[in-house]
């Protein structure tokens, strides 16, 4: 019984004729099945052999109908294969109008996806019974399957530049109608974000410093504005330096007020305990998910992220620490793939990646200028290539509580520069919050 089942296939025969008697009933509607159906999605051979030869003559420009088909058919030496002529009439008398071709394509694109389903999880099964790779290794494939089957990877095709003015128009009085709504989710800093719009979907975006200027700091502030302003989406928190109890405890001192150093060693006086309850009240109803899982790689943390549902924004700190895939030695094309990596998983969950990262000594060796620049981002110059938005802090030793965070590239508009006031007891950013003029 069971071999019975494993060998059934899902299917529909009269959905695939009625593809392909609406095609020869009514050709110009062949360019709407097209666009959703290949080939190997028939499951009888014969549609299959008749789609395929279908699908040239449209590519050759070819008239098509029930006798130039034949013809096609007999060229190929597929006549008595496909069925012949009494195939194709009875498919065409089954189908007298082509009216229900989309419905149709659909049926057969869904039996097909079924099949691919079960081919893929038999796969697995298959690997994992025969110890084919390890467990970690297996489920990341599985997941990456599952993924491509799910998505839809096709986008809209071409589209005419009046549509593509309409849809902008229609999301530009979405925003309106939201009294000035940024388009991408709020950091919480006030001048930021009215340079780089928020963090918009499928946006990389670098954050970068050389060693305790305050990235993770930072990193944290827009991670808990995001959850609270992020309608309910989930924030996660990639973190492969820290354990989650010294993430959580730089979350609490910041969110309460309290020097980080007393809530590390539990040495608080009854008001700021109390302080802390509040404060965890707060900090609990957040959809922050923390993983601190150290070597970790992009295929981890983006299986990981689509197992989550509704994620908003996803954190890592950092790159440099991210497990990369070669073997040969050669950082710098590593640190390429990761970054690489980073952007498509960014586009594929179309979630915005906030992605901290190292800068290298240059800026120190600079007396003269000091400040960071994208040729000064550690291991590798494909980063700045594959980031939408790149940030650099800065912090002059003068200026013990002031940090500058410099726009250095920016795919939304202006590169600029703003000013993060900076309490290191409570390991906190904050911006000054006042009305922009128009820039000039």
């Amino acid at each position: 019984m069971e071999d019975l089942v494993l060998k059934r296939q899902p299917y529909s025969a009269e959905a695939e004729q009625a593809v392909i008697g609406s095609i020869l009933v009514a050709p110009q509607a062949f360019s709407s099945a097209i666009s959703s159906l290949k080939a190997d999605d028939f499951y009888v051979p014969e549609n299959r052999k008749i789609y395929e030869v279908l699908t040239a003559m449209f590519t050759d420009g070819v008239t098509i109908d029930p006798i130039t088909l034949l013809d096609r058919l007999k060229e190929a030496d597929l006549y008595d294969d496909a069925g012949g002529r009494a195939y194709l009439f009875k498919v065409m008398e089954a189908t007298p109008s082509a009216e229900n071709l989309e419905e149709y394509a659909a049926i057969v694109a869904g039996k097909a996806k079924l099949r691919r389903l079960a081919a893929i999880t038999g796969e697995a099964n298959a690997r994992a019974l025969g110890e084919s790779g390890s467990f970690a290794e297996q489920i990341e494939s599985l997941e990456q399957q599952l993924f491509e089957l799910r998505g839809d990877n096709t986008g809209r095709g071409l589209v005419s530049i009046e549509s593509a003015i309409n849809d902008s128009i229609r999301e530009m009085r979405a925003l309106a109608q939201q009294n000035g709504k940024l388009p991408g989710i709020p950091t919480g800093f006030r001048d930021l974000d009215y340079y780089i719009t928020g963090l918009n979907r499928s946006d990389l975006v670098l954050l970068a410093a050389r060693p305790g200027v305050g990235k993770t700091s930072v990193a944290l502030n827009i991670a808990r504005h995001a959850a609270e302003n992020g309608d309910g989406k989930k924030v996660l928190i990639f973190n492969l330096e820290m354990s989650r109890i010294q993430l959580v405890q730089r979350l609490l001192s910041s969110e309460i007020s309290v020097e980080l150093g007393k809530l590390r060693t539990a040495n608080m006086s009854k008001d700021e305990w109390a302080r802390l309850v509040d404060g965890v009240m707060r900090l609990r109803r957040l959809p922050i998910y923390i993983d601190d899982t150290s070597n970790i790689s992009v295929a981890e943390i983006k299986a990981r992220a689509r197992r989550e549902r509704d994620v908003g924004l996803v954190v890592i700190d950092y790159l440099q620490l991210i497990r990369g895939g070669r073997r040969d030695g050669n950082r710098v094309l590593e640190v390429s793939e990761i970054s690489r990596s980073l952007k498509i998983m960014a586009k594929e969950l179309n979630i915005p990646v906030l992605c901290l990262s190292q800068l290298s000594r240059a800026p120190e060796q600079r007396k003269d200028d000091p400040k960071p620049k994208l040729s000064d981002l550690r291991d590798s110059g494909a980063i700045e290539q594959d980031a939408d938005i790149v940030l650099f802090l800065y912090r002059e030793p003068e200026k013990e509580n002031e940090c500058e965070c410099i726009i250095a590239k920016n795919r939304h508009g202006q590169t600029k520069s703003v000013t993060f006031h900076w309490q290191g007891e409570f390991t906190r950013f904050t911006t000054r919050d006042r009305t922009h003029e128009e820039p000039r």
